[in-house]
């Protein structure tokens, strides 16, 4: 498997200079109107979010909107970077980070259970036989991958402890359990990463291949991918100035420092896309896994994998998918269902959905540009969600 992903990569090295940008159709437009909205409280979530371009929260942001498989609204904000005025657009590329968790790995653990070929009770031991070391590793399921209540703790910084792609999976296999399987809710990126080699092994290709051939293909997502060509550059948001690793700006490389180390292709990070890409994935998962007459993933299972698990009890996590939180902080703001699900990443993204309001909101910014340090996304994410909701005059539509 691991020389297999090796080839891919060599590969994908040799055409990264030429490949087109390309053109994401995204879903169908229709007037605020049409879908229920008001059009000058819509707008407003635009104005909203040039204000906080102006107080920095982020350099640039696009915000997509969208009922019934046809969005609402668009819109681009500000600007690239702190080192590029140009103006952003609906189509510039993203790095997703964390989002890769839902739009990716979790995706294709939907379409693996569909095909019986992956069961959520299963130990993980039965898929990877290398996930051993300290604690009840025995116990952990799948389940408990998705829900981040395996146990293993949240991070290691497998970038400084190995030296290559290989290595840093076997200390994140080999890693013990901090509690015991189902005790506690770790969102865990170590989790995450053994989750990857998982789907990998059962699929018998690695995860980008997949998601290439069962996911972004069919949906017709042709800018959503792992390690994008360097002729794309100029169409992606920069991120972070790393100081920790790669001692360089970057841009169109991935952020995460242990995705990086292993080489660009996680199911925790690694993913960039744009919003139109992503607006025909939400409409997807809003219509039960179908998009026109593709059936990509049985609703029942779409269903399952958005449901709270309860697991621990109290926890807010779905299957791979967050719900919003029972009290105080959630990125969902106060006014989304309780059937709601969505996501965040590191970056500034975020992708929330409603399924009792057929609703979806995508917001992509790049907030770490050009550091980490800024964190006003935190306040930016609910308020957005809450304005959108508000601007919904007409739920019935």
């Amino acid at each position: 498997m691991r020389v297999g992903f090796a080839a891919l990569v060599g590969a994908l090295l040799t055409c990264r200079a030429s490949a087109p940008f390309p053109a994401s159709a995204g879903v169908p437009a229709a007037s605020p109107a049409a879908l229920g909205f008001d059009s000058t409280r819509l707008a407003g979530v635009v104005d909203y979010l040039r204000g906080q371009v102006d107080s920095g929260a982020f350099p640039g942001a696009v915000l997509a909107v969208g009922r019934h498989g046809r969005v609402a609204l668009l819109a681009a904000v500000g600007r690239y970077g702190t080192d590029d005025a140009r103006p952003v657009d609906p189509g510039t590329l993203y790095d997703l980070a964390s989002l890769t968790k839902v739009v990716g790995l979790t995706t294709a653990c939907m379409q693996l259970v569909d095909e019986g070929r992956l069961a959520l009770d299963a130990p993980v031991r039965r898929y990877l036989p290398e996930f051993q070391g300290g604690g009840d590793k025995e116990r952990v399921t799948v389940r408990h991958l998705l829900t981040h209540s395996s146990g293993l703790p949240a991070w290691r910084p497998l970038y400084r402890e190995a030296g290559s792609r290989a290595a840093a999976l076997a200390l994140a296999d080999t890693t013990p359990l901090a509690t015991a399987p189902g005790e506690r809710f770790v969102y865990s990126d170590l989790g995450a990463i053994v989750l990857t080699q998982v789907v990998e092994r059962v699929s018998g290709e690695p995860l980008d291949r997949w998601l290439a051939r069962r996911v972004f293909g069919p949906l017709g997502m042709p800018a959503t991918r792992y390690r994008p060509p360097t002729s794309w550059r100029d169409r992606i948001a920069p991120t972070e100035t790393d100081t920790a690793f790669r001692h360089r700006s970057l841009r169109g490389e991935v952020h995460d420092e242990n995705a990086g180390r292993l080489g660009g292709v996680s199911g925790h990070a690694g993913l960039f896309a744009n919003a139109p890409d992503l607006s025909r994935f939400a409409a997807m998962l809003l219509a039960g896994g179908a998009w026109d007459s593709l059936q990509l993933i049985r609703a029942e299972t779409v269903a399952e994998f958005t449901r709270r698990q309860e697991l621990p009890p109290g926890s807010s996590r779905a299957l791979g998918w967050d719900t919003p939180a029972e009290s105080g902080y959630t990125s969902a703001g106060a006014t989304l269902s309780r059937r709601a699900f969505g996501h965040t990443g590191f970056t500034g993204t975020s992708l929330w959905m409603d399924p009792d309001r057929d609703l979806f909101i995508i917001l992509l910014t790049n907030r770490v540009h050009p550091t980490r340090a800024n964190t006003a996304i935190l306040r930016v994410r609910p308020r957005v969600a809450d304005l959108v909701v508000d601007a919904l005059t007409h739920p019935e539509l």
